[in-house]
C-alpha cells in the first residue's frame, strides 16, 4: 500500500509541474504585459521600466526559475494592475465559485447516478431511449449554448429568473442547472455502460439463481461493482469544477474565479492568471489522486498490482 501512495504521489507532483510549467510558458510567449497594461503608445522608458520592475527584461529560464523558488516559498506574485497579492485577489473569488459548483456537483450525483441505473435496468425500453436521448443532448451541447438557452427561455421570455449578476440566491439558479446538467449527462451515460456490463457477469445470474431477490442482487452485488468505474469520472468531474465555471460564470456575469481568469488573461495579469490556473491544477490533480486511492480502497488487487490490464 505504502508503494502503491507513493507512486500515485509522485505521478501527481510530476503532473502538477507540467501544468504549472505549461501555464508559464504560454504565457510568457503569448504577449507582453507592458504593452497592454501600459498601451503601446507609452514612452519607451515607461515600458522598460515596467519590464524591469516586474523582472520581465530577465531571460525565460530565469523568470522560469524565479517562478518556482516563489512558489516553494508560498509566493505566489503581485497582481500588475493593483500590486496586491494575487492570492488575496482569488481567494475573494472562490466563495462565490464554490456557491455555484458545490451545488452544481450535488445536482450531477442525483440526476446522473439515478438516471444511468434506471436506464441500465430498463435496457432497450421507452425509458432507457428517453433517458439517454437527454444525455446524448446534455453531453454534445456546450455549456455556453445551454447557458445562453435557459437564460433565454426563463429570462427573457417567461421573465422568470434573472439573467446574471450574483445579488441574490435567485441569480444562481440557472448557471448551477447549466453546469449540473452538463455533468449529470456524463454521469448517467458511465452510470448506464457499468451496470450494464455488471448486469451481464456470471455472479450475478449466480446470485439470482441462489434465489437472492433481485433487490438484494442490484443493491449488494451490481451497485457495488458499477461504482468502480463511476468513480472515475465523478473523479474528473471534481477536478474539473474550477475550470468548467468559467465559461458559465462568464455567461451569467457571475464574478468568480471563472469570470476572473477571463478578465485577467485579457488584461495580462500573469500572477493572477498563474495563481488561477495553479488552482486548477491542483484541483484536478488532487481529484486524480484521491480517485486512485479509491480505485486502490475498493480494489485490492490494484495495491498489489494483480488486477488485469484491462481493469484499470
Amino acid at each position: 500500500m505504502t508503494r502503491f501512495l507513493l507512486t500515485r504521489l509522485l505521478r501527481a507532483a510530476l503532473t502538477l509541474v507540467f501544468v504549472v510549467t505549461a501555464a508559464f510558458v504560454i504565457l510568457r510567449l503569448s504577449g507582453d504585459p507592458a504593452l497592454t497594461i501600459l498601451t503601446p503608445d507609452a514612452p519607451p522608458e515607461a515600458l522598460e521600466a515596467f519590464r524591469k520592475s516586474w523582472g520581465l527584461d530577465q531571460p525565460l529560464w530565469v523568470q522560469y526559475l524565479e517562478y518556482f523558488r516563489a512558489i516553494f516559498e508560498g509566493n505566489l506574485g503581485r497582481s500588475m494592475r493593483d500590486g496586491r497579492q494575487a492570492v488575496e485577489i482569488v481567494a475573494e473569488r472562490v466563495p462565490l465559485t464554490l456557491a455555484l459548483t458545490i451545488p452544481a456537483f450535488l445536482l450531477k450525483l442525483a440526476i446522473g447516478i439515478p438516471a444511468g441505473i434506471h436506464a441500465a435496468l430498463h435496457r432497450n425500453s421507452w425509458i432507457d431511449r428517453t433517458i439517454m436521448t437527454l444525455s446524448v443532448i446534455g453531453f454534445t451541447v456546450p455549456s455556453f449554448v445551454l447557458g445562453l438557452m435557459l437564460a433565454l427561455i426563463f429570462a427573457v421570455k417567461l421573465g422568470w429568473l434573472p439573467s446574471g449578476g450574483s445579488e441574490t440566491w435567485r441569480h444562481a439558479i440557472l448557471p448551477v442547472a447549466t453546469l449540473s446538467l452538463v455533468g449529470a449527462a456524463v454521469i448517467a451515460r458511465f452510470t448506464r455502460s457499468a451496470m450494464l456490463e455488471v448486469l451481464g457477469q456470471p455472479y450475478i445470474r449466480t446470485a439470482s439463481a441462489k434465489g437472492v431477490t433481485w433487490r438484494d442482487v442490484i443493491n449488494h452485488h451490481a451497485l457495488p461493482n458499477a461504482a468502480i468505474p463511476t468513480i472515475t469520472i465523478v473523479g474528473f468531474l471534481v477536478g474539473s469544477l474550477v475550470a468548467g465555471a468559467v465559461v458559465v460564470e462568464s455567461v451569467f456575469s457571475w464574478p468568480g474565479v471563472g469570470r476572473l481568469l477571463i478578465t485577467s488573461v485579457a488584461n495580462r495579469d500573469l500572477a493572477v492568471v498563474q495563481c488561477i490556473l495553479l488552482l486548477v491544477g491542483v484541483t484536478m490533480v488532487s481529484a486524480n489522486l484521491i480517485v486512485d486511492i479509491a480505485y486502490g480502497w475498493v480494489d485490492p488487487r490494484l495495491r498489489t498490482g494483480t488486477a488485469r490490464q484491462g481493469g484499470h
